[in-house]
């Protein structure tokens, strides 16, 4: 036994002594709960990776078990909807639903991230029974005295201010938008903002399938770090180990063997006795483990099928990846979205994985049978 004890602790050393110190290989991807996205270096989730894991300016918090929070300069957090370390890019938006009331306090200034186009927005302030010609306000920044409208048309705000429908300009925004022009005249301004970063730049690292990282704990020099190099130097120590424990164990089995022959015709009886004491369990008295099955084909069918569009906008949760293949969608791809829980993948990657599972692959929920009459 104690060999055996040796042996795991030979075997389990590097792990235990390493905490001791902090260092860029105690850095592991974290999680926030059920959300898809890892945090890895240039980001860390506070409260679960030390600063080292992490650079200035990309500091997240994880909140209600799957929201990943990150705070912009003077404009309070913004939620992330997904994070693509290759292209340096992430996405965010207002997970109060009122991304429009951020806009005045956003500035980008003072931050490690940038927009790639600007737009400059005018909302105008009209009067509820005003005639908006079928634009759609906002309704998170309207009440019940006017609702506000955006726009980036500077005839449409000479339009409205200068007829009879009593509208006045409330505000202008520069707003950070994915595109540098929109063909609508209003604007809801609930897109996903896309922000990007360019220092430090860990894009080659990454596209290797690397990690970047500090080079050590007095520097703040970023460098490259190959994801097999500890794997490398776990192994060699493990193979040591076990060049060290064997011929201990070895001795061990030969005396545990010598001990086990004295008592073996004790052994012998006492079974012989028990033989007659033991019942018998007949088949139909045992219990079968539950099978998982898919869902059939009807059902899988039913759910709603999309071809995505130049936005590239979900009907369901909004997404940009697939997170069975995490692969990224692209314009024309079809969709499937499963209703209940409105989460949707490549239709091809979640129509196979409901054949061997019946439950949705981000939360588990399971979806309702369809009921086919005859």
């Amino acid at each position: 036994m104690d060999a055996y004890i040796l042996l795991f602790y030979l075997l389990l050393h590097p792990f235990v002594s390493s905490s001791a110190t902090t260092n860029y290989n105690d850095c592991q991807t974290s999680y926030c709960g059920q959300n898809i996205n890892s945090v890895h270096f240039l980001f860390r989730l506070i409260d679960q990776q030390p600063e080292i894991c992490g650079f200035p300016g990309f500091d997240l918090r994880c909140v209600f078990q799957n929201t990943i929070l990150i705070e912009l300069p003077n404009a309070d957090n913004f939620a992330i909807r997904n994070i693509n370390y290759r292209h340096q890019t992430m996405r965010i938006y207002d997970p109060l639903n009122c991304l429009p009331a951020k806009f005045s306090k956003l500035d980008l200034s003072n931050s490690p991230f940038s927009a790639s186009y600007y737009r400059n927005f005018t909302l105008l302030a009209c009067p509820v029974n005003a005639n908006l010609f079928g634009f759609k306000p906002i309704n998170c920044l309207s009440n019940s005295s006017f609702s506000i409208l955006a726009t980036d048309s500077n005839t449409f705000v000479t339009s409205m201010t200068s007829n009879e429908t009593g509208c006045v300009v409330s505000e202008r925004l520069r707003v950070p938008v994915n595109q540098p022009y929109d063909d609508g005249f209003t604007s809801q301004l609930d897109d996903d903002i896309t922000l990007t970063w360019g220092a430090p730049d860990c894009v080659s690292c990454e596209a290797n399938g690397n990690s970047c990282g500090y080079a050590d704990n007095t520097t703040q020099t970023i460098t490259c770090f190959s994801n097999n190099s500890a794997r490398k130097g776990s192994t060699m120590f493990r193979i040591i180990a076990l060049v060290m424990v064997i011929p201990a164990m070895i001795a061990s089995l030969a005396i545990a063997c010598l001990m086990c022959s004295r008592d073996q015709r004790n052994e012998l009886i006492m079974i012989s006795n028990w033989r007659n004491t033991i019942t018998t369990v007949t088949p139909q008295d045992s219990i079968e483990p539950p099978t998982i099955v898919g869902l059939d084909q009807a059902t899988i069918e039913s759910y709603k099928k999309v071809v995505l569009g130049e936005s590239k906008r979900l009907p369901g949760h909004d997404d940009a990846t697939c997170p069975i293949c995490l692969s990224e969608y692209n314009v024309n791809e079809t969709v499937r979205c499963i209703p209940e829980c409105r989460h949707c993948f490549h239709a091809e990657c979640i129509d196979e994985w409901l054949k061997m599972n019946g439950t949705c692959p981000i939360c588990r929920y399971t979806p309702s049978p369809v009921h086919i009459e005859l």
